[in-house]
Formats: C-alpha cells, sequence, structure tokens
C-alpha cells in the first residue's frame, strides 16, 4: 500500500532546502504545492516552523536544526 506525500513536510522542506533558503510568498508557496497551501502554512505556523511577515514565510532557527539532525 502506497502512503500519500504529505503536504506539510513537502511544504516545510522547500523551506528548509539550502538551495533555496529564502523567504517565499505565500503566491508562490500555493504555486508550488497547490491549493491547500493554507491549511499547511497554518499548521507549520501554529507548531512553531515558519515565521510569516507581510504575505512572506521562511523556515524558523528550529525547523532548520532539525532537518539537519534529520539528515
Amino acid at each position: 500500500m502506497h502512503s500519500q506525500p504529505n503536504p506539510d513536510r513537502a511544504l516545510l522542506g522547500v523551506l528548509v532546502d539550502s538551495n533555496q533558503q529564502r523567504p517565499w510568498s505565500i503566491d508562490e508557496i500555493e504555486r508550488e504545492i497547490g491549493s491547500n497551501a493554507t491549511d499547511c502554512l497554518d499548521m507549520l505556523y501554529a507548531a512553531g516552523l515558519i515565521h510569516r511577515l507581510d504575505g512572506y514565510v521562511w523556515a524558523t532557527r528550529a525547523a532548520l536544526v532539525a532537518d539537519e539532525i534529520a539528515a
């Protein structure tokens, strides 16, 4: 049985990617992961894994370090 891709994990993966690490506009995120971007962003923000400011999002230091540990 194949598991469904986790959109929250996919979004966080984009935000912590060292080659793409930068503030992303919410419009870019919606184009990148699709229609459920708002729900994913809300969940990641509530978990303390992203920062939000004026329509932009980026990974928190905690998210970056957790990604390094998991690698």
